[in-house]
């Protein structure tokens, strides 16, 4: 991770890598923030790099990767998800993708207790094609709903 990828969050165990984006799309100070929750710190911070780089062209909103436990094993850390919400929330909403049975568990409690910043959604998407068009569609300057209804609609995507 790079000095201008490290998120507010990153010091405290995140694992995020948040980068200033633009275009905020409402009333909030900046864009729809987007985490990207993995059972692996390195499959998450490779899907936001992807993402980034495919949305590259233009202002790339806040992507943070919230994967891993914290002494760096599989697993998911609920303090890296808050940590990383909470990097890259820009008052538009935030877009929780994630990849397995329980990291899904994990933001669901999460949500229940009210611990994610307000605005948080976890989206019912592929991880990875869901993570580049949540990205892209985020960095336009789409809305919440609109990002969420990008990212869903990944599961549409056919490769044959």
């Amino acid at each position: 991770m790079t000095g201008a990828e490290a998120g507010a969050g990153a010091g405290a165990g995140a694992g995020a890598a948040a980068q200033p984006g633009a275009g905020a799309t409402g009333a909030g100070s900046g864009p729809v923030g987007v985490v990207l929750v993995s059972h692996s710190a390195a499959v998450a911070d490779a899907v936001a790099e992807l993402a980034r780089g495919l949305a590259a062209g233009g202002p790339v909103v806040p992507v943070a990767a919230a994967g891993g436990t914290a002494d760096g094993g599989l697993g998911t850390s609920a303090a890296r998800i808050v940590a990383a919400a909470r990097a890259v929330d820009g008052g538009e909403g935030i877009a929780l993708l994630v990849d397995l049975g329980s990291a899904v568990l994990t933001v669901k409690a999460l949500l229940e207790d009210d611990e994610l910043p307000a605005g948080a959604r976890l989206l019912d998407a592929p991880f990875v094609e869901g993570a580049v068009a949540a990205v892209v569609a985020a960095s336009a300057g789409a809305p919440l709903d609109a990002v969420a209804s990008a990212a869903e609609e990944a599961y549409t995507y056919r490769k044959t």
